[in-house]
């Protein structure tokens, strides 16, 4: 754990209304709380502010950890301070992720909320700067070792399709429009953070990393086929709700090798999805099947942001000292979120609120060379 908690909402952050655009107040107000019977769950994630607590786990090289509480935008000089002084460590340490997969990023000091950007299965190490080479992931670390397609076929597929798309919907909203352009410059030039769109871009990972975990970690291969077509249909409701988001993560998830190389029939039962992803002539089926939807729309985050990148490195930031504004635009968002959303509810009550339960507790395998060792067990490689 590095501090942040999906499974428990703890520690989730608030921002005053008045901080909000009247589109996003006006979603929390109506459309969310009136989307079902039973409410008090629905808006239990808040947008993240930079002096919101952070309960920041950090782990030694011995697997030993400590915990500290500082302000989200605290730099990782700061993180650095207390864990030392909490541990009576010397000079020359870093802190550095350890993915799961054993690849050690280093952070530099000046970096800020380093948390929500961590990979999913990410956790935060203070070792002396000579001493990379001896991190190694914790068990934790590694994902589940058992299925949940059981649970899974015990749900309704619109149900969970309901309960991905309100979830994406309350990380969309929580996103504040200048987080992407943030993102996109580089937040340490404007010293501020980008939380909330960090964690709505790592939910995409982890929604996909469980389609391929679930795939992978099912050995009966009838029960396997049943999940496929479960995902397919979770994956056509989601894009009946416009949540795109959730839609791509499911598809890319199915459309992995270590999930597309088990059956040779599979190709074509979900063959009109992947046309939707087609990335040829710059994703132009998607973008026109985009044009064609009405709002509330949850877009396909990674792509959004991969515009943004090619829009801020193709054009000049400033035209005689006066800041080109128009490579900021931002009005993809605001179209997307001009209207509240509105479902219909599921009809139990009581399965509605497994599924969302389930929704926001995934556990999942983020370690693609593991998915792929799990993938020829359950099918040898083709000679």
């Amino acid at each position: 754990m590095f501090g942040w908690n999906h499974s428990s909402d703890v520690a989730l952050p608030r921002l005053s209304h008045s901080n909000l655009t009247a589109h996003q107040q006006s979603s929390r107000k109506t459309s969310l709380r009136d989307s079902k019977p039973d409410t008090d769950h629905q808006l239990s994630r808040r947008p993240i502010k930079p002096t919101d607590q952070n309960l920041i786990r950090v782990h030694g090289a011995d697997h030993v950890y400590t915990t500290v509480k500082l302000p989200m935008d605290c730099t990782v000089h700061q993180v650095i301070s207390h864990v030392k002084r909490k541990l009576s460590l010397g000079n020359d340490h870093i802190l550095c992720e350890v993915k799961s997969t054993g690849e050690r990023v280093v952070f530099k000091e000046n970096d800020l909320c380093i948390t929500p950007g961590l990979s999913i299965n990410g956790r935060l190490f203070i070792v002396m700067v000579d001493h990379q080479e001896s991190l190694t992931p914790l068990p934790e670390q590694e994902g589940p070792s058992i299925c949940t397609s059981g649970v899974i076929e015990m749900l309704s597929s619109r149900d969970i399709a309901y309960e991905l798309t309100l979830y994406d919907w309350e990380l969309l909203n929580c996103v504040h429009e200048y987080e992407l352009i943030y993102l996109v410059f580089g937040r340490s030039n404007f010293g501020k953070i980008t939380a909330n769109l960090d964690l709505l871009l790592r939910r995409f990972n982890e929604v996909q990393f469980w389609v391929i975990t679930e795939m992978c970690l099912t050995s009966n291969i009838s029960k396997r086929l049943l999940l496929l077509r479960k995902f397919i249909k979770i994956a056509a409701a989601c894009k009946e709700h416009h949540n795109l988001n959730s839609f791509f993560a499911i598809v890319m998830g199915l459309s992995n090798i270590a999930v597309s190389r088990l059956s040779q029939t599979w190709e074509k039962m979900f063959a009109d999805f992947e046309m939707a992803m087609d990335p040829s002539r710059n994703h132009r089926l998607y973008r026109l099947s985009v044009a064609k939807l009405e709002p509330p729309i949850i877009p396909f985050m990674p792509l959004l942001m991969k515009d943004m990148t090619f829009t801020h490195e193709g054009n000049k930031t400033y035209f005689s000292s006066l800041v080109n504004f128009e490579k900021m635009t931002l009005r993809t968002v605001r179209y997307c979120r001009s209207r509240p959303i509105d479902l219909d509810s599921p009809q139990s009550t009581k399965m509605s609120q497994d599924a969302r339960d389930y929704v926001r507790n995934l556990r999942v395998i983020d370690n693609q060379r593991r998915l792929t060792q799990l993938s020829h067990k359950l099918e040898a490689r083709r000679s």
